[in-house]
């Protein structure tokens, strides 16, 4: 599904879960904040807002009638949700915690939707109302960590450096804005980038081009980040399953 042209910038994609997605459902470590619309009967659903995760989870799942994800880009939810995105970490939480009635009024509305294409568009709406350009330049700077940290294996003292910041800062900003702290965001766009390339690759050659010193290194950051080593997991092994906390 594509968003809206003016909310491009600050959503990486929109996800409709399919009923007969298989189960269970693993979910990789993402840098990413969602918001999550699930419909579980003809007038009732619930929103709830998916924090950036350190490390993959996998659930047993439920069948769902509809089930519309939003990943927000790194650096987006902190004005979304008006709050220190390390506090959603690794955390699903009830927008009504967030938003209060804002939130209750906002999934009457979605209840009373038939069709997936116009619930989008309300919460579409929702999200427009707090997004904005904002002068701040830490606004400037933290893009251009986010991008050299997603595409390159500049280390984070010389990406510091080169931005002219502490590293502190970095850190600080990274908490704050993103929900993971520098070297554990690049540890997760990495695993994402293996993952991605894990069906049309050699292992060497994926590790060298994902910013590892060697396959060794790459397997063992992997498992620590996904509970599995690569191998097992193309292979079809699955995380351990534990029930989601929503």
């Amino acid at each position: 599904m594509t968003p809206m042209p003016a909310l491009r910038p600050w959503i990486a994609d929109v996800t409709l879960m399919r009923p007969d997605t298989p189960l269970p459902v693993v979910h990789p470590p993402d840098a990413t904040t969602a918001l999550v619309y699930r419909r579980t009967g003809p007038h009732s659903g619930d929103l709830h807002v998916v924090g950036p995760r350190s490390r993959a989870t996998c659930h047993p799942g439920k069948k769902l009638p509809m089930a519309i994800r939003v990943r927000l880009r790194p650096g987006a939810a902190r004005s979304v949700f008006d709050v220190p995105v390390s506090e959603l970490r690794d955390r699903a939480v009830a927008l009504t915690e967030l938003w209060g009635a804002r939130a209750a009024r906002l999934q009457h509305q979605l209840n009373e939707l038939p069709r997936t294409d116009t619930v989008l568009r309300e919460i579409e709406g929702a999200l427009l109302e707090c997004l904005h350009d904002d002068p701040d330049p830490r606004n400037a700077l933290l893009r251009e960590a986010v991008e050299s940290l997603s595409s390159t294996s500049e280390r984070i003292t010389e990406l510091a450096r080169r931005l002219s910041v502490s590293e502190r800062h970095l850190r600080d900003l990274f908490t704050d804005r993103v929900g993971l702290a520098p070297k554990r965001f690049a540890r997760v766009q990495r695993v994402r980038a293996v993952l991605a390339g894990a069906g049309s690759a050699r292992w060497a050659g994926l590790a060298a081009t994902t910013g590892y010193y060697d396959q060794s290194h790459m397997a063992a950051d992997f498992h620590a980040l996904v509970g599995v080593t690569p191998a097992a997991f193309r292979a079809g092994h699955l995380p351990t399953v534990t029930p989601c906390d929503t």
